[in-house]
């Protein structure tokens, strides 16, 4: 009989490959995974939970600060549920770890029984601080030490991005343990699927209409090929399908982009999903360069956000390059009839 091997196997074979590995950052995974562990309960109960309408997120947010801050691996947290750092209490030891986390990621679509998830990045502390402070959060997503989410959806999963690659764990309720089902995951480099909000089409630049039209074009288009397109509204939904079966996924700022609400969390969303895809093999992107080279300017920054299969990312970067000019006509978003003028009719 096959035996999956626990999270907790897979975290301590990891740890016994750094030397020197302390084992902090192994109780430190424990306890993100057990925070999401209690999420999943609170989650899978739905109107069944004593948890009042709508403060679902605000529990969850408080299960992770409670889950890890206590253990003596973290020097602060940071939640996009709330404005500033969580500095540990003075009860409690500090670590050498940062914690960035959203605690419930899509929980609107808890509301219509659809997918929600936590989304988690861990980042190294500065060298000699004891209290950090929002400015030792403000790191480019490529200096993530892990990262990863639990999806909430028909099973409960956890995914988690190291620097050796993307694992993934389904949570098996009968012994409340996550087990490793999906190792080494990669992302394939094409794909016919792409995931977009077609709501503010007439707002996108020229380079994301141009791909979209091409997209839409199917067969008979220059990318001669039929695609398809899908949309969950979540972010971990949208993230989980492309890192199982390939697509690319948009969120582009557009020509309101001094809009302070648009686009997603820099932090909290699109470091540590950038980080996994690009661990999976694919692509993240802002659409003009690489998402995980950003610094962000503070703590809840927003941006454009693109990942998914590398070749589809880097043609859209392409597209930026060389077709971002005004004065694209795209012919999706013309004057269309029932009838075209070249048809003679």
């Amino acid at each position: 009989m096959r035996q999956e091997k626990t999270i907790t196997e897979f975290i301590i074979q990891e740890q016994r490959k750094a030397p020197g590995a302390s084992g902090g950052f192994t109780a430190l995974l424990n306890d993100i995974r057990l925070a999401c562990k209690r999420i999943a309960y609170m989650v899978g109960k739905g109107a069944l939970a004593d948890v009042a309408r709508g403060e679902l997120r605000k529990v969850a947010n408080e299960t992770f600060l409670r889950t890890n801050e206590w253990g003596g691996h973290l020097a602060a947290l940071a939640s996009e549920a709330d404005a500033g750092v969580h500095h540990i209490p003075a009860a409690y030891p500090r670590g050498r770890y940062l914690l960035a986390f959203d605690p419930l990621c899509g929980a609107a679509s808890l509301e219509v029984n659809a997918v929600a998830g936590s989304l988690f990045s861990v980042l190294r502390a500065p060298q000699g601080v004891e209290a950090p402070r929002e400015g030792d959060f403000l790191q480019p997503g490529a200096a993530q030490v892990c990262a990863g989410y639990a999806i909430y959806g028909p099973t409960t999963m956890l995914m988690l991005a190291l620097e050796s690659g993307v694992n993934g764990f389904t949570l098996d309720r009968e012994i409340g343990e996550f087990m490793l089902t999906h190792p080494a995951l990669r992302i394939p480099e094409d794909s016919s699927e792409f995931a977009v909000d077609t709501a503010n089409a007439r707002h996108w630049q020229p380079a994301v209409k141009r791909y979209v039209d091409e997209c839409l074009a199917g067969l008979a288009g220059p990318r001669g090929r039929d695609f398809y397109m899908r949309w969950a509204a979540s972010l971990v939904a949208d993230t989980h399908r492309i890192l199982m079966q390939g697509g690319v996924f948009l969120h582009p700022f557009d020509e309101r982009q001094q809009d302070i609400e648009a686009g997603h969390q820099l932090l909290f969303e699109a470091n540590p999903v950038g980080y996994l895809i690009e661990r999976a093999g694919g692509r993240a992107s802002v659409g003009s360069g690489p998402l995980l080279e950003l610094v962000p300017g503070s703590l809840h920054q927003r941006t454009s956000l693109i990942f998914g299969s590398r070749r589809e990312v880097e043609r859209l970067e392409q597209y930026h390059r060389d077709f971002n000019q005004r004065d694209y006509d795209a012919p999706l978003f013309g004057t269309r009839g029932l009838f075209r003028a070249s048809a003679g009719l």
